[in-house]
């Protein structure tokens, strides 16, 4: 069970642990998280070479289940629900009737009419608002419920992921393919486990209740795998060209504008946004976004206007140091016109232009087995 702070923030029932750990903490989406241990870099390196692990309690965790899940879910998200095995999972997005993006989520089966949806912490709320209204609106026999205050979500990710798991695991964890999720005995406990993460590397996603949670993490810790913030996390992803709600995109945003076309499958059937979001897929969208990398010494900021010539024509999203690539990157909306690979932009820091050029995504891509 989550615990509160005096002003409000959500806390983990593993903030003990991470404190214990060497945590240094702050407010993100409401909650009281872990910005780092050892520091960014340091828990960024661990993850691409050896092993990191993450608290990624505060995600919501929503269970759809009943005959018509899939009927619910198809009219709710962009991609087709339809053909997920029993196991699988997939990146999807919820979206408005005008194609904005709610929240970007990933979608398990675990059981013939049972679904979890892994969403944003900051949507968490607003999510399970918008299914309880749509669930009211349509004649389906769903059930939702909300199991985020009764379970811990953890993030183990690197490369030596997978071999560190096996030493806590009674199921045979090499069967367990990316995108696939299964329940199995951890550390003398059941928990639900996904080959998913948000890093870029080979990883694992662990569902368990709080006290199961606590055994696995002080036993991958007793491993030697590093605890990672919120940093890293977002450094890894960054590295990954992976979007994080909120900055990336919004509900203002269009899944084409964003590049997330691959996630949206207009001939599945009506769902909300469907129609505005074909209309930006057939007259082409006005900006795109895109990846650069810096050509001098400066930090790309969210929020840092972005020209072309001596005209403001966008905006950084997500900008920082890539450790493994060792140059400041970035993601940023500029008009289509100039979003092909080998585009120069300039980034206005401190009020002062410094070259950056489009790249090809991802910055990284690490050997996944």
């Amino acid at each position: 069970m989550e615990d509160t702070t005096s002003s409000g923030l959500r806390r983990s029932p593993l903030l003990p642990l991470e404190l214990a750990a060497g945590a240094r903490l702050i407010e993100f989406g409401g909650w009281e998280l872990p910005l780092q241990y050892t520091g960014v870099v340091q828990e960024h390196r661990a993850v691409r070479s050896h092993a990191g692990l993450f608290d990624v309690s505060h995600l919501g965790l929503i269970q759809v289940e009943g005959v018509d899940a899939v009927p619910f879910l198809q009219s709710l998200l962009t991609n087709d629900i339809a053909q997920l095995l029993l196991g699988d999972a997939q990146y999807t997005l919820l979206c408005n009737e005008a194609g904005g993006i709610l929240d970007d989520l990933v979608v398990l089966r675990l059981a013939p009419e049972r679904y979890w949806l892994v969403v944003n912490a900051a949507t968490h709320q607003r999510d399970w608002d918008w299914l309880t209204t749509q669930m009211r609106s349509q004649p389906r026999l769903v059930d939702l419920m909300d199991l985020s205050n009764a379970t811990v979500r953890l993030a183990l990710q690197g490369p030596a992921s997978a071999g560190i798991l096996q030493q806590l695991s009674l199921f045979q964890v090499s069967d367990l393919g990316r995108l696939r999720v299964t329940e199995g005995v951890v550390c003398g406990g059941i928990a639900v486990v996904s080959r998913t993460g948000y890093t870029g590397e080979d990883g694992f996603e662990i569902v368990a209740s709080s006290d199961q949670g606590t055994r696995i993490w002080e036993a991958l810790l007793a491993q030697g795998v590093a605890p990672c913030g919120l940093g890293a996390r977002d450094t890894l992803r960054l590295e990954a060209s992976l979007l994080l709600y909120g900055q990336d995109m919004d509900s203002t945003t269009n899944p084409i504008e964003a590049g997330l076309r691959p996630f949206v499958k207009l001939n599945k059937g009506p769902f909300i946004g469907r129609d505005a979001i074909q209309r930006v897929a057939a007259q082409g969208p006005s900006k795109k976004l895109v990846c650069f990398r810096m050509l001098e010494r400066a930090v790309p900021r969210h929020g840092y206007p972005i020209a072309i010539g001596s005209k403001i024509t966008g905006y950084v999203t997500s900008g920082n140091f890539g450790p493994s690539v060792n140059a400041y990157i970035g993601m940023g909306y500029v008009p289509s016109h100039a979003a092909a690979v080998g585009t120069e932009i300039d980034v206005i820091v401190r009020e002062k232009a410094a070259r950056a050029v489009v790249v090809k995504k991802p910055f990284y891509r690490a050997a996944i087995p």
